[in-house]
């Protein structure tokens, strides 16, 4: 028992650790042990000062008894932990091991179930709210959220058209297979979609969960403090993962390696890492919760995927980091593994960490804010290697640029995909200004020479063209650098201001275009 007394005053105060000096504040304590029973158990020990000093307990059997009456008397359902009383260095602790509990949701009798459910996030204890009160009954009942019918509404409030293209190829959604993946269940007599199918494919999404979408944006510099560019996802919840990924990439160094008989594209972000994360967000959300979307921010130093919802119950983020993981929704991993977006279940978090190894990253952080979860990815080594490789990339190489976002791509659709920019004239961001200049300057000019080919437009066209509405970022991040880099002109030069002037492309652009073309 010394031992492994011992081993434990060198772990820190956390999820399921907490010291406590003595009895004297009886009620933090048994706030603690709600919190333990309902996330993922722990262990108190009083007796410790939370410098980790030993102090000991005074009349340990009678401090035992009383701590025993305490848990019987003031927790609901009924708690029965485990109670050790051992020495070390001649004094008394006493040792409350408390599993995760299968009757939870517990609470302090004298506060109630609605104010006294208590969770642990860190080394602290956080009231429940009525949500997550409701997510901890349905985990110990082994129900999961999207599972749940939504009688109100009927199989023409799917947009059954878009999901079956998704499908395609992979099966038919007819009545039986609606039933099979849980899309459709039977409710009093009729079929009615499930949770998880209106947050897949629901006509009208966000109605019923307002926080079902996606934000983006990208941060000049390492905080949040100045935006360059962002945009608002609320496309269906498979779609998603490709726009955000275009998002990232509209921001990220691309070099090419040139080894092998075919180019290929080298990026300055480990997009194989990103992809599992957003996948992982997206599946494992807590789309019960209200407060805020799934955000993604690129900082010079690193990408955030923030999604609402602390781990499952009896999950830790040690857990998480060795491969353990638990679906909350299991209608949403289901259409995704048949969409071949997830390999496996419960790997991807495995994936993330292992592969962050192989591309010699400091190790992706997990850490629960709030009633949210944040992954934090490291990009500083990354940043190194692509900045070697952007040196060997020439203007038409560079050419062959990536497409923008689904909104960008797509001219007056913004029905589905929500974009808004700073108006702010920041520098690119990146960690490299003239090569993040560069960079993302060739991806406008590549569009505005696609989108113009051998035609001429004005302005106004062509920002229709590209799929934008800010006129000041259209002039700004496109058409000025296109002209800059002699890729375009204006049809009527001496007058720049005419209400009749168009662009087309020079010989250069021209050349640069049909080099597009024949690779």
């Amino acid at each position: 028992m010394s031992d492994y007394f011992n081993n434990l005053l060198t772990e820190p105060e956390g999820k399921t650790l907490e010291f406590k000096r003595d009895l004297s504040s009886p009620k933090h304590l048994l706030k603690t042990l709600v919190a333990f029973a309902n996330t993922a158990g722990g262990r108190l020990v009083i007796g410790v000062a939370d410098d980790q000093q030993i102090w000991g307990v005074e009349h340990p059997l009678d401090e035992e008894e009383r701590l025993c009456n305490l848990i019987a008397d003031s927790i609901a359902p009924r708690l029965i932990p485990e109670v050790k009383l051992v020495t070390v260095d001649e004094k008394a602790l006493l040792i409350v091991q408390v599993y995760l509990s299968g009757t939870r949701p517990h609470y302090l009798q004298t506060e109630g179930r609605e104010n006294g459910t208590y969770v642990r996030l860190g080394s602290t204890n956080r009231q429940a709210d009525r949500e997550l009160i409701a997510e901890l009954q349905r985990t110990a009942d082994g129900v999961a959220f999207d599972e749940l019918p939504m009688p109100e509404l009927s199989i023409t409030d799917l947009d059954l058209e878009e999901a079956q293209k998704l499908f395609s190829g992979i099966r038919t959604l007819d009545e039986s297979s609606l039933l099979t993946l849980k899309l459709l269940v039977h409710d009093q007599g009729r079929l009615v979609p499930t949770r998880g199918a209106v947050l897949l494919f629901g006509k009208q999404r966000e109605l019923h969960f307002s926080d079902a979408w996606v934000q983006c944006g990208r941060f000049t510099g390492k905080d949040k403090s100045v935006i360059f560019d962002h945009i608002d996802i609320h496309e269906s919840l498979p779609q998603s993962v490709e726009s955000i990924l275009l998002f990232l990439k509209k921001h990220a160094f691309r070099g090419a390696d040139f080894s092998e008989y075919r180019r290929k594209d080298v990026w300055s972000i480990p997009l194989e890492i990103f992809r599992e994360g957003i996948i992982n967000a997206l599946v494992h959300a807590d789309y019960s919760q209200r407060g805020g979307p799934i955000r993604i921010a690129f900082f010079d130093d690193r990408i955030e995927i923030e999604s609402p919802g602390i781990l499952l119950p009896g999950i830790t983020v040690e857990d998480m980091q060795e491969g353990v993981s638990r679906i909350r929704n299991h209608v949403i991993a289901r259409v995704f593994r048949e969409l071949n977006l997830i390999e496996q279940w419960g790997s991807g978090v495995r994936r993330i960490f292992s592969e962050a190894k192989k591309l010699g990253l400091p190790k992706p952080s997990i850490v629960e804010i709030g009633m949210r979860l944040r992954l934090s990815i490291p990009l500083e080594k990354i940043n190194n290697v692509s900045e070697q490789v952007s040196e060997q990339v020439s203007e038409q190489v560079e050419f062959k640029a990536p497409r923008t976002t689904q909104s960008e791509a797509q001219s007056g659709d913004q029905s589905k995909v929500s974009v808004k920019r700073s108006s702010q004239k920041a520098q690119s961001p990146t960690q490299s200004p003239t090569q993040s200049e560069t960079q993302n300057i060739s991806n406008a000019v590549a569009r505005i020479i696609e989108v113009i080919g051998e035609n001429e437009y004005s302005a106004h066209d062509l920002r229709d063209l590209v799929g934008l509405r800010h006129r000041p970022t259209f002039r700004q991040n496109y058409l000025h650098p296109a002209l800059k880099r002699g890729v375009i002109v204006q049809t009527i030069p001496d007058k720049p201001n005419s209400r009749l002037q168009k662009y087309r492309l020079t010989a250069k652009g021209l050349s640069m275009l049909a080099q597009n073309k024949s690779t």
